[in-house]
């Protein structure tokens, strides 16, 4: 695997895109999401603008049309676009973008597993780095699926998988995250959706409060009521991907309704969720 330059440049950087909008209905993108323990890949076409926002994942964001149509980025109040046909992003960074209505593959890998740890130490020092195009090989695998409108949902984890693998290398030794902090995500993962307290939590680690809820930020960059919300979207997104509404996905998810999924969505994907229609694989 070709090394890569920290902080490459992006291919160009470009004044505001023209936001693409329909008549009838604001749509972000029609696709589909995929989830796995610890990423998501979010696959499809037609991907428009995504306010500024930030979230607890690593984003790994990839063109999938013709050569030269690639996406722009740019961290909050920058005040120039930058174009790239594939970049990482790094965890808990403001940033905005724009897939120009063309075919735009994100994968989310949390911080927390083995992939994420090796990605943050290998691209961690710059917000947003430029990522050659094929992306170690990963933009083939994604770029396949097009070809392929009868693929399960199982293909669209594998690719996602793959691009991980190939961008991460080998994992670092276990040093950034410690097992007490690795079980405090386990047990908040199982109680997605239900009522779970910072006390509960410390209990069940053998912890005190205040020395978990120091810890989570120290190692994980995030505090305890983010994790929270954070694993309760992921459990909204699977819900969603079994064909149920926003609604019920929402209260699956343990959020109070869904205005309040909508609010903390938007705050970490520049989008709301009505926006983003699912593409059924075809029978």
């Amino acid at each position: 695997m070709p090394p890569v330059k920290q902080g490459a440049q992006p291919d160009a950087l470009v004044a505001a895109p023209q936001l693409p909008r329909t008549a009838t209905l604001n749509v972000a993108g029609i696709g589909r999401i995929c989830t796995w323990q610890g990423g998501s890949l979010w696959y499809g076409r037609n991907a428009g603008h995504a306010a500024p926002h930030a979230h607890h994942a690593i984003q790994i964001t990839v063109a999938l049309g013709e050569q030269d149509a690639g996406f722009v980025l740019r961290e909050r109040g920058a005040p120039r676009w930058a174009e790239f046909q594939a970049a990482i992003v790094m965890p808990h960074h403001s940033h905005e973008f724009d897939g120009r209505g063309g075919w735009i593959a994100h994968v989310f890998v949390e911080p927390e597993t083995d992939p994420g740890r090796a990605l943050m130490k290998r691209f961690g020092t710059a917000a947003i780095t430029a990522l050659p195009r094929d992306c170690a090989g990963g933009t083939t695998v994604l770029k396949e699926l097009r070809q392929n409108a009868a693929a399960a949902d199982d293909a669209y984890v594998d690719a996602g998988r793959k691009v991980v693998a190939s961008l991460a290398g080998p994992s670092p030794d276990r040093t950034r995250v410690s097992a007490r902090v690795c079980a405090a995500i386990d047990f908040l993962s199982s109680q997605r959706g239900s009522a779970v307290s910072l006390s509960q939590v410390a209990a069940a680690v053998h912890l005190s409060p205040s020395r978990l809820r120091h810890v989570l930020v120290e190692e994980t960059g995030t505090t305890f009521r983010g994790l929270v919300l954070w694993l309760r979207i992921l459990r909204a997104l699977e819900v969603m991907t079994e064909g149920r509404s926003w609604t019920e996905a929402a209260h699956k998810a343990g959020f109070a309704d869904s205005a309040h999924l909508s609010r903390t969505f938007r705050r970490m994907f520049g989008v709301s969720p009505a926006t983003l229609v699912r593409e059924q694989p075809a029978r």
